[in-house]
């Protein structure tokens, strides 16, 4: 079953009008884009994603609000070009889940998870750049133990890269999975490759960078009085949107409505426990 996670949370500090236009950049599997759309008559909804198979079911999940809808697949980077090729100029409100899709963890093919062999993909947009797969078999040791320590927060990647390295060709992911908790003991509950599985998706899809860029780009696609709502779930991120959210209201162009980062119900982490994490910021322009 899909969640869309804070949902009525989302909604709400969206402060969604019927007649208003509103940007979901991380459709997914559509989920906060048909909360939104239920709530318009005149207004619209812009639903990005860069995962062309994901915004593909957003689409089949959607469907009963289509003539609301305009989607359309690209990174953050490009999201300024979405507006006018969906016929908008800036919108009431912009809507980023930062998470990874149930989907993308769950299929085998894209290489997300090691719940189930696969290859080691993990591109959200498979039309470019490179695999996981380049990473771990072409990359130097350092580099790929500077990127599992910093995106992944690891501290024992010296001790997997060197593993990585030595194992080499890596072929699938549960090849990757079996040299990482060969190379490391479990300290918790935890898979011991849990946090280089995420570093290696983070660098391959430059999750940062794109992060970046929509934080500097999102503000600008906004009118005035229009709301940007993000959802994170690492504490990289969080720390992202905190530090630009309040760099605006510093600047006096914004003003930062969540004093602190909204969280799940316990209802919705019982419901749904990979919502655990999640924390929700909002900010409105001036």
């Amino acid at each position: 079953m899909h969640f869309a996670v804070m949902a009525a949370e989302a909604i709400e500090w969206l402060a969604v009008r019927p007649e208003g236009t509103y940007l979901d950049a991380t459709a997914g599997l559509g989920g906060h884009t048909a909360e939104i759309a239920r709530r318009l008559t005149t207004g619209r909804v812009i639903a990005n994603d860069r995962d062309a198979e994901s915004l593909a079911m957003a689409r089949r999940n959607t469907a009963a609000w289509a003539d609301r809808i305009c989607y359309r697949q690209g990174a953050f980077s490009r999201l300024a070009a979405a507006l006018p090729e969906c016929g908008a100029g800036q919108v009431n409100g912009l809507l980023a889940d930062l998470g990874v899709s149930r989907y993308q963890l769950t299929e085998p093919d894209r290489g997300f998870s090691f719940m189930a062999d696969g290859p080691l993909d993990m591109r959200m947009d498979q039309s470019t750049g490179i695999t996981a797969a380049d990473v771990v078999n072409q990359y130097a040791e350092k580099a790929i133990a500077d990127l599992i320590y910093q995106l992944g927060e690891e501290r024992r990647a010296r001790k997997i890269a060197r593993a990585i390295v030595r194992g080499r060709p890596i072929r699938s992911t549960l090849h990757l999975a079996g040299l990482v908790e060969r190379a490391v003991f479990r300290t918790n509950r935890l898979h011991p490759a849990t946090q280089t599985f995420m570093a290696l998706r983070m660098f391959v899809n430059d999750e940062q960078g794109e992060l970046d860029r929509l934080l500097e780009i999102g503000p600008e696609l906004l009118v005035s009085g229009g709301r940007m709502v993000a959802i994170s779930f690492m504490s990289l991120e969080d720390r992202k949107v905190k530090q630009r959210f309040r760099d605006l209201a510093q600047e006096g162009r914004a003003t930062v409505l969540t004093r602190h980062p909204v969280t799940p119900t316990e209802e919705e982490t019982g419901l749904n426990p990979a919502s655990r994490s999640a924390k929700l910021r909002a900010l409105q322009m001036n």
